[in-house]
């Protein structure tokens, strides 16, 4: 499921086909990591929790289970994203500035930008943006007083920021207008009219001032340019995305063989945590055992293990900036003949959404087909049980374009990457959910990770 997103707008694709305008901010709580915290606050007041994915394990591990002791670092197998790789995604960027007849395009702080640049630069009141022309070099606006760390990060090595050399930085004072700056930027770009294209995670405060910069000015939607740039994954990220995915599934797997009853939900999370530290990727998980694993995103509610109760994990890991997202359910002992069947029926809908992820299908085909299952095994009509939609796009976001919903017609493209994440939920008894990432390719998708075989062995080899 992911962290969780929220909508914001609707767009109408190149194809005037109409996709679900989802927004996450990498850099601020979100609801599942202020679950975290709160039920964190309840279990172990002294304790300092982060806002984002904790790392730290609580003071309810006095020592790491074997399973979570043998887990070593990953780092090495991690590839960075090279300078090349960036200066083909400007080029791509330039391409679709054309095709949508955008005049520039400008990038706040966040995840765009540190995918175009490899710039993380947190964000402020103050605005900052990377603006790249439809033609000629880019450009920086930033305070004054951050010149010199920005001038620090252009000539770093090994080289991140494509086109460095020919990037110039404009500076404005405190008492200033930062958008009378960027009218003048673009002007000397040759663009003193036409249209500036803002995305939709850019928050209002800059989109309007952008907006307002000059009269001859018109700001419009430039997510058809990040995320056209950002929705196929290049072999480099698929190599990072398969990573965080394979670490994920090999923290949980060592929770799993670390659980015994009586631990509680927050325990849980913790052991995950102290695996990811272990693996030098940051993670988290959340963990909802019983009937709270029939709230898709959880409960504050402190939570104990027990023999026979559904336990559903959540969440992932960060590889060189790119998210795993991945959820297995699960118990310990025997299951119950219900809880078999819950699970088989979302075993057999997750298959049939992946088998549904051909290039050229609709994004909307994908979900049809799991919820077709679903609702085939009396378990509808619609969204009564299956409450959310079957999945959405991840790369460097854990939610980011495009979405697996009804209703959204833009077709999939080779190198796509999704969650595949049907679930069950019956309120008061359990929730039954099975999450996996993938890829898109000809002949279906390809996931990163092997489907759950059951219940009482999640984790078993084919």
């Amino acid at each position: 499921m992911g962290f969780e997103a929220h909508a914001n707008d609707k767009l109408v694709a190149e194809t005037g086909c109409k996709a679900e305008f989802i927004s996450y901010n990498p850099h601020m709580p979100s609801r599942r990591s202020f679950l975290f915290a709160a039920s964190a606050a309840v279990a172990a007041p002294s304790l300092q929790v982060e806002a984002q994915r904790p790392s730290a394990p609580s003071t309810e591990i006095k020592k790491l289970p074997p399973a979570i002791e043998a887990l070593t670092s990953r780092r090495s197998e991690a590839v960075p994203i090279t300078l090349e790789e960036r200066e083909h995604r400007i080029e791509r960027a330039r391409e679709l500035l054309a095709k949508n007849k955008i005049d520039a395009l400008a990038i706040c702080a966040g995840t765009s930008l540190a995918y175009f640049t490899g710039l993380r630069w947190g964000q402020s009141e103050r605005f900052f943006a990377w603006v790249l022309p439809s033609k000629g070099n880019p450009f920086i606006v930033c305070p004054v007083f951050e010149e010199g760390r920005v001038r620090e990060r252009m000539e770093a090595k090994p080289a991140t920021l494509p086109q460095a050399s020919v990037t110039k930085v404009y500076t404005w004072n405190e008492d200033e207008n930062p958008y009378t700056l960027l009218a003048k930027a673009l002007k000397e770009a040759g663009i003193s009219s036409g249209r500036v294209g803002v995305e939709e995670r850019t928050q209002f405060a800059f989109s309007d001032g952008i907006a307002h910069a000059s009269p001859s000015l018109t700001a419009v939607s430039g997510t058809p340019v990040t995320a056209g740039c950002r929705a196929v994954k290049s072999p480099a990220e698929l190599a990072l995305m398969r990573l965080a995915n394979d670490n994920t599934l090999k923290v949980y797997e060592a929770a799993w063989k670390s659980l015994e009853p009586g631990m509680t939900n927050r325990h849980v999370s913790d052991l995950i945590g102290a695996g990811y530290e272990r693996t030098g990727f940051p993670g988290y998980a959340s963990c909802q055992v019983a009937e709270y694993s029939a709230l898709p995103h959880g409960s504050l509610q402190p939570q104990v293990i027990r023999e026979g109760q559904i336990i559903l994990l959540d969440d992932g890991c960060v590889v060189e900036g790119y998210q795993s997202d991945i959820s297995r359910s699960f118990v310990l002992g025997k299951a119950t003949e219900k809880q078999k069947k819950v699970f088989d029926i979302v075993h057999k809908a997750q298959a049939a959404a992946l088998a549904a992820g051909k290039t050229g299908a609709a994004c909307h085909a994908v979900d049809d087909a799991a919820r077709k299952v679903i609702a085939d095994a009396r378990f509808g009509p619609d969204y009564k049980y299956f409450t959310h939609r079957l999945g959405h796009g991840i790369g460097m976001d854990g939610h980011e374009w495009p979405y697996l919903v009804r209703g959204n017609n833009l077709p999939l493209e080779t190198g796509m990457t999704f969650s595949d994440e049907p679930g069950i939920y019956i309120v008061g008894e359990f929730g039954i959910r099975l999450e996996d990432d993938w890829v898109v390719t000809p002949s279906g998708g390809e996931m990163f990770t092997p489907q759950s075989p059951s219940l009482e062995d999640p984790f078993a080899k084919a």
